[in-house]
């Protein structure tokens, strides 16, 4: 195809990493091209919406510069436009179009089997039995990978795929694998067992909350089932993983559909696609590819090894040299064998396969990548949380099966101390180490992601031929820029990752960085608190306002109305009854209140009342904590409206109630001026106190979004939610767990 002033591109993937470095080198270089971008809504964004914002893309910063503001808005709204939806919404196409470029795909290695299909098969399919149903002959640059081969040695030719597999039958299997995954994980026991578990960890904050745990851990049960079903079956046909597998079954499609039918078909194949060389700049990159969460981890100190072989090739492409050869053909045509342009109409042309790779004509061996990312983060460490530089291991390649065993351990080991947390008392010590544990989970999870996905392409001993790209960078117009060129032997290594690639990947590291910083500054709490009348301040009693347990107020009044005969039986009985009352509270706040409230049996209310007027009110007061006192005044000067809720009955809690606007508590049930041993109302917990929370707001006009919550165990994990400034005070392992994964603030009130 010659480039005319009416050549019209329609180009899919528009709002990845290729799709718009392509869009940007088709409107920047090519003046006579129009581009037509399949782009779907998010959200409430229109896909044209989204189209537009790529304007304002670093990606597009050379070019808007170079026209000036303006005139790149009108260049790009006149040489532009968009097809809403995805793939499917091209039923029906009418606009002519001289070139289609599918780069439209999964970005991720191990998708569930479906969502690999639906993108990297069913939108080929979409795709090209759109273009057929059209009549339409445009040039076809089908996007796909190097990896399409799967596992195997040697030099890989550019040329189809050597398999018998039906792509339409495993893409019928794959739907019906979500299916089938979706009905088993519905099984009475399968069901029941996700209750137990989320019962076990969710139980306190109430049945609601319970029921959204276990539907939450069904889902993620269905698509790990899917995950793991779309890597053995990529594996059991010879793939590494699904994505490879799906893209290789996605050139399958085009060949038989496209090509087959005899319109012109061009297959690119980039390797691992890192950030650009020249252009639109050195170093422009959209987020982390496929390398760079491997380089960041190490960076980070958290890969002390990897089962890695040192001598093979990590096939790593600089992506404007991708996007060049993708460019080349869409405004340069299709080419045969030879190098040979095809003119439109003829007859039955063969594909065209170019891998944009570096492995065949400059080869980078892994240790060689090692050295260069060892040698730049040595020279420029990222820093720790304390503002300490981060010394980066020694790699020193040992076995695979070394690195699987101590990894299995650790994971073993993380998993025990995960149990431990469950039944550890909350004090200081057990809290910093659970957040370290945390830490820990979490890298060793990052590991284990980084060892089963990355270690087939650091272990390849595939080199991939590269003699067609060479020949369509040969065929280049005289004259053409360096920075359109497709010329992988030009890349010095040395000076791309220590000059180019890994600069940007760590000034956008630390970009990140500076974004959660200010967001974590934006959630601190604020030592002046915002006036404002339609502000709540609500307060848990025991443990977070006073230290103190309903078990200790008990004993406390007992000390006082029990004669000393009495009292050894009175805590014998206590501690007998201990294990009860254990069982009762990790089941279900509200259980634990209604069984110990039974103790008060038989207790005259007069007596109660005699007794908080005077030494057990005394006592209560003397058990305020410091940090209490001083948030609940900086409420009130706020003229915020300060609230404390409990599940104890009000007698108890008389002597605190001048601290606060409102005391909400239980009420005892009485005959006779005595005690039944019966709450009167339920007790007012997890999500009990949630739903009287959102009513009290709406009642007295208060604003939640603005409010403040302030609780010390997991079973007020359910209210704190509600609130807009929920704290985690003195908490428990389980809560103090959720805060740190919710980023909620936490605080010591054990001092002022």
């Amino acid at each position: 195809m010659t480039e005319t002033p009416t050549t019209r591109v329609l180009l899919t993937g528009a709002t990845g990493f290729l799709g718009q470095a392509v869009l940007e080198r088709l409107l920047s270089a090519h003046e006579g091209v129009h581009v037509t971008a399949v782009v779907r809504p998010k959200g409430s964004v229109t896909g044209e919406q989204r189209l537009r914002q790529l304007l304002r893309k670093p990606v597009f910063r050379p070019w808007r510069e170079a026209l000036g503001e303006e005139e790149a808005r009108r260049v790009f709204a006149e040489r532009t436009a968009v097809v809403e939806g995805g793939l499917s919404a091209l039923a029906g196409i009418e606009q002519p179009f001289d070139v289609v470029i599918h780069s439209a795909s999964t970005v991720s290695f191990d998708p569930p089997i479906d969502e690999a299909f639906t993108t990297n098969v069913g939108g080929a399919t979409g795709l090209y039995d759109a273009l057929l149903a059209s009549g339409q002959d445009p040039h076809v640059v089908h996007v796909s990978t190097c990896y399409v081969g799967g596992i195997a040695k040697g030099l890989r030719p550019e040329a189809p795929v050597d398999h018998d597999v039906d792509w339409a039958a495993e893409f019928e299997a794959a739907l019906a694998a979500h299916r089938e995954a979706e009905m088993a994980s519905r099984a009475p026991e399968r069901l029941q067992a996700l209750i137990d578990e989320a019962t076990a960890g969710h139980g306190k904050e109430g049945p609601k909350s319970v029921a959204r745990a276990a539907e939450a851990a069904r889902q993620e049960w269905v698509r790990t089932r899917l995950v793991e079903y779309g890597r053995t079956r990529a594996q059991s046909l010879g793939w590494t993983d699904v994505y490879t597998f799906t893209k290789a079954l996605g050139e399958r499609v085009a060949e038989q559909k496209w090509a087959g039918a005899g319109h012109r078909l061009s297959v690119v194949r980039p390797s691992i696609i890192e950030s650009a060389l020249r252009h639109p700049y050195p170093g422009w990159i959209d987020g982390y590819k496929v390398a760079d969460p491997l380089i960041m981890a190490y960076a980070k100190g958290a890969l002390p090894e990897f089962p890695g072989l040192p001598d093979s090739v990590l096939d790593v492409i600089p992506v404007d040299l991708v996007v060049n050869a993708i460019v080349a053909l869409a405004v340069g045509g299709h080419r045969g064998p030879e190098g040979q342009l095809t003119e439109p109409g003829a007859q039955a042309p063969e594909p065209g396969y170019y891998q944009v790779c570096s492995g065949a004509s400059n080869p980078l061996p892994f240790h060689q990548m090692y050295e260069n990312v060892h040698t730049f983060f040595t020279a420029h460490p990222l820093e720790d949380a304390d503002g300490a530089p981060i010394r980066v291991p020694e790699w020193r390649f040992p076995a695979n099966n070394a690195v699987e065993r101590s990894l299995a351990l650790k994971e073993r080991l993380s998993a025990v101390g995960g149990k431990l947390t469950t039944v550890l008392p909350a004090t200081s010590r057990t809290r910093e180490w659970a957040s370290s544990l945390h830490r820990m989970q979490s890298g060793l999870g990052s590991l284990r992601t980084y060892v089963d996905l990355y270690q087939s392409y650091t272990r390849t001993e595939m080199i991939f031929d590269d003699a067609r790209t060479r020949q369509l960078n040969d065929s280049l117009p005289a004259g053409t820029p360096e920075d359109r060129t497709v010329d992988v032997r030009a890349i010095d290594w040395t000076d791309y990752w220590q000059n180019v690639h890994l600069p940007a990947l760590t000034e956008m590291t630390k970009a990140y960085g500076r974004l959660k910083a200010a967001s974590r500054r934006r959630s601190a709490p604020k030592r002046a608190l915002r006036e404002g009348t339609d502000v709540l301040a609500v307060f848990d009693l025991e443990g977070t306002v006073l230290d103190s347990t309903v078990v200790r107020q008990y004993l406390q009044l007992r000390r006082h109305t029990l004669g000393p005969a009495r009292w050894p039986a009175e805590l014998a009985e206590l501690v007998a009854s201990a294990p009860t009352y254990v069982k009762a509270e990790r089941r279900d706040r509200g259980e634990f209140i209604r069984a110990f409230m039974r103790r008060y049996e038989g207790v005259p209310a007069e007596t109660v009342r005699e007794l908080v007027a005077g030494p057990l009110g005394e006592d209560m007061r003397r058990l305020l904590r410091p940090g209490a006192l001083a948030r609940i005044q900086e409420h009130r000067a706020a003229g915020h409206r300060t609230v404390l809720v409990t599940g104890s009955f009000d007698l108890l809690v008389e002597p605190l109630a001048e601290l606060f606007d409102e005391v909400v508590a239980g009420r005892m049930d009485e005959r006779d001026g005595v005690m039944t041993g019966y709450l009167a109302v339920p007790p007012l917990v997890d999500e009990a106190r949630a739903q009287w929370l959102a009513k009290y707001a709406e009642r007295g006009g208060y604003d939640l979004s603005r409010s403040y919550g302030y609780g010390d165990s997991h079973a007020d994990a359910s209210w704190l939610s509600a609130v807009g400034h929920p704290y985690a005070v003195n908490p428990d392992l389980a809560l103090y767990r959720l805060a740190r994964r919710n980023h909620w603030t936490v605080e010591d009130w054990k001092r002022a």
